[in-house]
């Protein structure tokens, strides 16, 4: 077998490979913001590729955008972040009346059938109980969190990082974008480049219909649920909804945890005026209706091929393996796998191990 032959050539990329995860979970601790300026240049390299075909250099397009956008993410979490925290703290504290008055209004329809399955009467004292223990310790971990931080050099340093050295690697990302793209292209093995390009392409496409498009919705969907629960008079309804927006990159999780915690505390608040509560519910129906009618299909379309269980599972898979930065590059890299996937089944298909002998 010769330096070249098939075998040589496997046993290269799975080596390459090995040695890339390698170096991803060693360096894990200081990635974060190298993670976030990669996604954030790849998000914004069609605005500076618009700004630069408008006659701006790339320099100076790409100087326009990160300002830009560091302006209006210093601004957004000015505005929105120190009313969000408290609103936020409130819940938590409020969480174990609105738990026990959610649980006074269903007990009517859960108790007959409770008693038909010969469980015991749901006590509300023991539910206020540990409700309050739960706050507690939410509470608890809420205002450890700046202690921890304080007491960890790595994370006082990866914070220090994400807000100061993200803009700059955001910055020659996206400035150097098309150079970047070149020396990768020109690197490709001669006898396959061809397909690797076909392959990067449309992984290229999965990946940008669905983290441009679904960060599009989830940014929609944030503020409709939020505006709509604040304009209906729900407690912390602004919240609730941004929160079940920001989730909502996991297919049918935001506006179901949403849904949730939003009638809970309707009925926790409202009753007995039951038509708030229908208000609420009518939020999140009609959400559901704009993200599954017209949002998705406008924003992510039907190019991406990714079926929710595989994104469930590459998130989970990317968290646990990666932490924070897994969960950053797990739908990415599960686009990827797909389409390099379906590619290999393609070619399976072509061949004689799948056609038979008789197919010649």
């Amino acid at each position: 077998m010769t330096a070249t032959g098939p075998a040589y050539r496997w046993r290269f990329w799975i080596g390459a490979a090995i040695v890339f995860l390698l170096l991803l979970w060693i360096l894990n601790d200081i990635l974060l913001p190298f993670v976030v300026g990669a996604v954030v240049a790849y998000f914004f390299d069609p605005v500076v590729v618009r700004l630069h075909g408008l006659g701006l250099s790339r320099t100076w397009a790409t100087a326009t955008v990160t300002v830009l956008a560091a302006l209006v993410t210093v601004g957004a979490a000015t505005a929105i972040l120190p009313p969000l925290f408290l609103q936020i703290e409130g819940l938590i504290i409020k969480a174990p009346d609105y738990v026990v008055r959610a649980a006074e209004q269903l007990t009517p329809m859960i108790e007959p059938l409770r008693s038909k399955l010969g469980l015991e009467p749901l006590a509300l004292n023991e539910l206020k109980a540990e409700a309050a223990q739960w706050a507690g310790q939410a509470l608890g971990v809420l205002g450890s969190v700046a202690g921890r931080v304080a007491q960890r050099g790595v994370a006082i340093i990866n914070l220090l990082a994400l807000l100061f050295l993200t803009p700059v690697v955001t910055f020659y990302l996206l400035r150097d974008w098309p150079k970047v793209l070149a020396a990768i292209d020109g690197a490709l093995p001669l006898d396959h480049a061809a397909n690797i390009r076909t392959v990067a392409h449309d992984a290229n496409a999965a990946v940008a219909g669905y983290v441009r498009g679904q960060a599009l919705v989830c940014l929609f969907l944030g503020s409709i649920y939020g505006i709509g629960l604040s304009l209906v008079g729900l407690q912390f309804g602004f919240v609730i909804g941004l929160f079940a927006g920001f989730i909502s990159f996991i297919p049918y999780v935001g506006t179901l945890v949403g849904a949730i915690l939003s009638i809970g505390v309707a009925l926790a608040q409202f009753p007995p005026d039951w038509l708030s509560v229908a208000k609420v519910a009518a939020v999140f129906l009609v959400g559901h209706m704009l993200e599954s009618n017209v949002l998705s299909p406008k924003l992510v379309g039907d190019r991406v091929g990714l079926h929710p269980v595989w994104i469930m599972f590459a998130l989970l898979a990317g968290g646990s393996l990666f932490g924070f930065v897994g969960v950053l590059v797990a739908v990415p890299a599960a686009a990827v796998v797909g389409v390099i996937v379906r590619h290999l089944l393609g070619r399976y298909r072509e061949s004689a191990l799948y056609r038979g002998e008789s197919a010649g």
